[in-house]
Order: C-alpha cells, then structure tokens, then sequence
C-alpha cells in the first residue's frame, strides 16, 4: 500500500500483548494501526481522525465491549470486528446483533484475521460520491417498493436517494431474498446462498439479521410487508421486484 491509500485500523485492547502482536503483523501488511486500552482512549482516536475498520476486544477489564460497539455503530459506519478470549456461541450472536461485521475468537491464526480484515475492507459499504449517485448506468439493481437494492454498488437507498447502511451479513441476506422473490428459504439455505456471495452467515444469528433488515426496511418491522417468516420452513421476499 502506498502512504496515501493506507488503511486505518483502531485497535481496541487492554491486553498490552495482544496490541504489540497486531500491531506489528498489520503494520507489516501496510496498515496503519492505531491503539487504544480502553474506551476513553477509543473516543478520542475516534474523535480525532477517520478511522477505516475497528478491531476491538469484547472483554475489556474495566468496560463492556459489547456496549461500547453498539455506541460505535450507532454513530459511524466503518466495519467493525469483534475479538473475544470466550466460545460461547451467545457472545457471537450478541455480537452480531449489535451489528458487527465480522468475529473471531482468540487465539487466531494471524494470517487469516489478516485475510479477514482485507475482505472486511474491500467489501465495506461506502456512501457514493455524487457522481456515482447521478450516474448509476449500467448497474444491475433490484428495485421494490421505495428501496433500490444496488448490486453493482453495493448500496440500498430509499426513494430519496439516502442512503442505507447494511453490513454485510444484512446486505447479502437481502440480495439472497429479493433476488428470488416469494421462494421460501430455510435457514440452512439461506447461510449456503449467502457464502456464494463471499461472506459468513452462521445458523443461529440468521434470524437476528432478519430482525436487523426488517428494522431497516419495513415502515413496520412487526408486521412486515417484504420479509416474511413461513412458519416452520423459513423466511421468504414478497414481490414484486423488478430487476432493471
């Protein structure tokens, strides 16, 4: 990477160990690496320059890392991975639920934390410019009701042109639903399909990213008009959806 294209990485980690090691495998694959104890010190890094993705422990010593990456999602859109010394499979869909993007369980292997972080990176969903707004050729859309699902962009925007943010999970999952509209998916297909698209759905958080869309989407998300549950199967995208 050149200095101008580096991406910035804020570690966040009370574990003084843990930072040196990433600090020094990420620095080496050309990223800029931030550091940060605790969440006064993430705020203030936060505060002080843009940050490209957060890597942060959910178990810090003093604070509730859980808490603390509901605050950040909630106030900006930058990926977020999540690491924690536990294997309960609750802390991932906690983590998940809170809008996460990706999750590891230390100890990792550092080559593919590295290699998770870059796909991370290369698929994060970015506002676009006003020119790629105005100029949206070419793109291959999905659009239903208000919302216009961008493939090519990877955006969802609604009928004003706003911008939705989805992580990737959300995004791949409603690709999955309204490419196929009124087809019922279990949850075992819907986690097969949304691999094909180059990112990790587990089993049991396919209904929180559900619930998360529908919060999106759905003027109201009790009782949906675009995602469905088909009790015992699935869930399924009531059309129509016209592809341009």
């Amino acid at each position: 990477m050149t200095e101008s294209n580096k991406k910035t990485l804020l570690l966040v980690d009370d574990d003084q160990d843990i930072r040196q090691l990433l600090c020094d495998a990420l620095s080496q694959k050309g990223y800029q690496v931030r550091e940060a104890e605790n969440g006064r010190q993430m705020w203030a890094q936060l505060e002080e320059n843009p940050v490209d993705l957060v890597l942060m422990d959910l178990y810090l010593k003093e604070e509730d890392g859980l808490h603390l990456a509901r605050e950040v999602r909630e106030r900006f859109t930058m990926p977020i991975m999540m690491l924690t010394g536990k294997g309960d499979e609750t802390d991932r869909i906690l983590g998940l639920e809170l809008a996460a993007d990706d999750y590891m369980m230390k100890p990792f292997n550092l080559r593919e934390l590295i290699a998770r972080i870059h796909a991370l990176l290369r698929r994060s969903y970015q506002a676009p410019s006003s020119s790629s707004q105005n100029s949206g050729q070419g793109h291959e859309c999905l659009h239903f009701g208000a919302w216009v699902l961008d493939l090519t962009a990877r955006l969802l925007q609604d009928q004003t042109g706003k911008t939705v943010t989805l992580t990737l999970g959300e995004f791949s999952l409603l690709e999955v639903l309204a490419r196929h509209p009124d087809r019922i998916f279990t949850r075992e297909q819907l986690i097969e399909q949304s691999r094909g698209l180059e990112t990790e759905v587990f089993d049991r958080t396919v209904d929180v990213l559900i619930l998360r869309l529908r919060r999106k989407i759905e003027s109201n998300p009790k009782t949906p008009e675009f995602i469905k549950t088909q009790r015992g199967l699935g869930y399924f995208f009531q059309g129509p959806v016209r592809a341009n």
